[in-house]
């Protein structure tokens, strides 16, 4: 079939039309051109219409298969039609800006031929509501419009002409986008209510689990798409799931899917009105739930409570059960049996710990400066720069206390904070480098924060952290070339100098530590190779 479709190329090709290529007519050689887009995408109608023949003793696998699959795939589809159809018509834009009039007609062809071929196929798939059936048809006809008047603008060369049509063609092709995104949304959300309702009304534990598999891997396919999921009811119909035993097999995957869904807004409102974060305290505090289910609603409350949400509406009632979560959390944190659970269960207490500052008196009441600086030791649990990420954010929320110097002086918590200043990625990761640089700015704030107290300050000057701050303002490779990294550092150093002058040697008092913060932080950031 390959093979048929390159023969057919070379001769469609518009440099080898065949026996048509010594007649001299424009209009020929025009439709031999846009023929060549258009049969491509009939060619494909007509092949995904076609049975698959199977034998009999295979018929049985076939039809499994297309259970778990057939949601999926129809949005999958569905998506990636859409995608190839917003790519031409951007392509429109740009072609049509740089007055490109032979392109804008062929890609409004080809344009067209997607459109209407996605319309047919969706409809002969699905009953489309009447509302969706009205942005069709609305569609087709602009789609048609569009590919008319682009003809037009091909036999003239009159620029005053052109210019009026090029106003018109870009008011159509707009109306043709928003056209298209929105009956793209409407299509979208039928086939999530169809994939929800599935969800809702079976009782089978392996079908329940392939429909949240599909709508899992819908979330990944970027916000937008998570905010149609919400409204449409998914986070209801998984936390039901999440409150029967009988689908308690099930709860670690629902819930991971909720996750996913609450990187929006609407689905934070979706999980606020169905009593979501009581049904999280419960999976968490239930220690004879499995490790799985715990860690994956552990993540629900780490996406719920991220800093970068702009409302925090939902947070009123997460108060109410912030006691029992955070409680649960640092259980969590102190019996994970891998490194993921940890990383789940302490950016949860993070987060947790930045808007409110009764979480960092209880997590002290909890002994948690000793679980979390134990679990530091053991690699099982803390392998990450991700996850020592979130341990010294923690511990940094918790350094405001001035209870947590003693506690944190007792764990050697100075020596660990050493440590994670030396911190360095393992791999060429942008995304790993940007954890690193997260980790010493967060080392050096709460040694800045600790420093108030004597004793720490004391240690660190014994333990050498004022030479590697040092090292680390005056030598960008050593902090990743990191602005914030630096101001930590000098932050840091100021305070350690404050309490024990003789610590700085002259030159470095005279550059780092004497000047403005902001004259040593422009000193600092010029510098191309450390001075030491």
């Amino acid at each position: 079939m390959v093979r048929l479709k390159d023969k057919k190329q070379k001769h469609l090709d518009s440099n080898s039309i065949g026996p048509f290529e010594d007649i001299p007519v424009d209009s020929v050689q025009r439709w031999m051109e846009d023929l060549r887009h258009m049969t491509e995408v009939e060619c494909m109608c007509v092949l995904q219409a076609k049975a698959i023949g199977v034998e009999e003793d295979a018929q049985g696998e076939l039809i499994v298969a297309t259970r778990d699959h057939m949601a999926r795939d129809n949005l999958q589809t569905l998506l990636r039609r859409a995608l190839v159809v917003s790519t031409e018509l951007g392509k429109m834009f740009q072609r049509l800006e740089k007055g490109r009039w032979q392109r804008v007609h062929s890609t409004a062809v080809r344009a067209n031929c997607h459109v209407r071929s996605l319309v047919h196929e969706y409809s002969a798939a699905r009953n489309t509501p009447s509302e969706m059936q009205k942005y069709e048809k609305s569609l087709l006809e602009k789609c048609m419009e569009l590919t008319t008047i682009t003809e037009k603008c091909l036999h003239t060369e009159d620029e005053f002409f052109l210019k009026s049509m090029r106003e018109a063609i870009n008011e159509i092709l707009t109306d043709v986008s928003d056209s298209f995104s929105h009956m793209i949304d409407m299509a979208l959300a039928n086939e999530i209510q169809i994939l929800i309702r599935k969800i809702e009304s079976s009782d089978s534990v392996y079908n329940i689990g392939s429909d949240i598999s599909n709508l899992l891997s819908l979330t990944q396919d970027g916000p937008q798409l998570c905010r149609i999921i919400a409204k449409e009811g998914a986070v209801v119909a998984l936390f039901k799931i999440c409150r029967q035993d009988c689908f308690s097999d099930l709860y670690a995957h629902a819930l991971r899917a909720v996750a996913s869904i609450c990187c929006v807004e609407e689905g934070i409102n979706q999980l606020e009105k169905v009593d979501g974060i009581l049904c999280l305290a419960d999976i968490l505090t239930d220690e004879n739930r499995a490790e799985s289910a715990r860690a994956e609603a552990a993540a629900v409350v780490a996406q719920i409570t991220s800093p970068h949400h702009t409302s925090t509406q939902h947070l009123g009632s997460f108060l109410e059960s912030m006691e029992d979560i955070v409680t649960a959390l640092i259980k969590l944190c102190g019996s994970a049996s891998c490194g993921e659970v940890f990383l789940l269960a302490s950016a949860a207490l993070a987060n947790i710990t930045f808007f409110d500052s009764m979480a960092c008196e209880i997590l002290l009441q909890l002994n948690a400066i000793h679980i979390l600086l134990q679990a530091c030791k053991d690699r099982q649990r803390v392998d990450t720069p991700y996850s020592k990420d979130q341990v010294v954010t923690i511990l940094a929320n918790l350094s405001v206390l001035e209870q947590s110097a003693p506690e944190i002086l007792q764990e050697k918590g100075v020596e660990r904070l050493l440590q994670l200043l030396g911190e360095k990625p393992s791999s060429s990761s942008p995304s790993e480098g940007a954890a690193c640089e997260r980790v010493q700015q967060k080392a050096a704030v709460t040694l800045a924060r600790l420093s108030r107290d004597p004793d720490i300050a004391q240690t660190a000057i014994q333990l050498q952290a004022v030479p590697r701050l040092i090292e680390l303002c005056r030598s960008p490779a050593e902090r990743n070339n990191s602005d914030s990294v630096l101001v930590a550092c000098l932050a840091a150093l100021r305070r350690l100098a404050a309490g024990c002058p003789d610590s700085i040697e002259a030159t470095d008092h005279q550059q780092l530590i004497k000047p403005r913060l902001v004259d040593s932080f422009l000193l600092c950031s010029n510098m191309e190779e450390s001075f030491v």
